[in-house]
């Protein structure tokens, strides 16, 4: 069709209940072929229902993929309908079944014939197609049970709008928005301490002048992320990445390992041998980035931050190797 010619891929939930809408009409007029009282609708719940036993209808809707409101709608037509009767009692009398009437029963022998000239119906147009549709919906299920459509648009939209993410140098109108960020994590899962106001309320002598450098991430103009390049009077260390953060409402968007790559880029052009950070394991998400960015976890040194419990290096040797 033209309509899906032009929108592509992303119109296929309207395709899909287009195509669904055929085979549902189509299955209407069967049922009305073979002369049999049954609603399109009703058929997962009526073919679990012959297969034996009367079922409660959480039991019911756990087979067919239902909610249980929904197959509880089902039931009451299909009751109005003569084929099922509600409110059974279990054997131990603790629970309600749903169980098939007489009417209902002898249908379930009769539509066996329907079930033989349908799956013929399906293998044949199975047979004339170019691609097996019956497994590639299994495969799509399975696919979709693992991640969500929603979920996988998300992660796209995100993964777009980081392409357009820029880091650049520090300037001192940015100086606002490096305290700002940091301001905000740390109050949000600590508490701001001496060390921290020293660096945030002076990064210009205390970071950049000492041989330090502070990357900044904008996305259309904005400040969504900053890190800082910390020169450390260290043997074993050249340099301290510190004071990483990013705008609330801007992750997910891969600030924080576009500022921590090239934070460590930076590093290298200056020659830089190792680096060292030190976190909180409260932070569950920026830990998982350092482990991602190359980092490892050493034994723990001194720190001017109360909060620090983790501490890391990354031996910028053995990544040029």
């Amino acid at each position: 069709m033209d309509f899906f010619d032009k929108t592509g891929k992303m119109a296929i939930g309207s395709r899909l209940r287009l195509l669904t809408g055929k085979v549902t009409d189509d299955s209407a007029e069967l049922y009305k072929l073979y002369d049999f009282e049954l609603v399109p609708k009703w058929f997962p719940v009526f073919f679990v229902l012959s297969e034996g036993a009367a079922l409660p209808i959480t039991e019911i809707a756990l087979q067919i993929g239902h909610t249980q409101p929904s197959v509880t709608k089902i039931v009451k037509e299909m009751t109005k309908g003569g084929l099922v009767r509600a409110g059974l009692k279990s054997s131990d009398k603790r629970r309600n079944l749903v169980g098939l009437t007489s009417k209902g029963k002898q249908l379930a022998e009769k539509i066996k014939l329907q079930y033989q000239d349908v799956e013929a119906a399906v293998e044949q147009i199975e047979n004339q197609s170019s691609f097996p549709l019956w497994e590639a919906i299994k495969e799509w299920e399975v696919l979709l049970g693992q991640k969500s459509l929603l979920t996988r648009v998300i992660e796209q939209k995100k993964l777009r709008e980081s392409k357009d993410v820029v880091i650049v140098p520090f300037e001192p109108k940015f100086k606002q928005a490096f305290k700002e960020l940091n301001v905000q994590w740390i109050s949000q899962y600590f508490e701001m301490e001496a060390a921290d106001y020293k660096a945030l309320d002076n990064p210009e002598s205390y970071i950049i002048n000492k041989g330090g450098k502070i990357l900044v991430a904008l996305y259309q103009g904005q400040v969504v992320g900053v890190c800082a390049l910390i020169r450390m009077d260290d043997p074993n260390y050249d340099f301290e990445m510190a004071k990483m953060a990013v705008l609330p409402e801007a992750r997910g968007r891969r600030i924080g390992r576009l500022l921590g790559t090239a934070i460590i880029e930076t590093a290298k052009k200056a020659g830089a041998k190792k680096l060292y950070l030190e976190s909180n394991t409260l932070l569950k998400p920026a830990i998982n980035l350092y482990y991602k960015l190359g980092f490892k976890k050493i034994p723990g040194g001194h720190s001017p931050y109360k909060r620090a419990d983790i501490h890391m290096e990354l031996d910028l040797m053995q990544q040029k190797g």
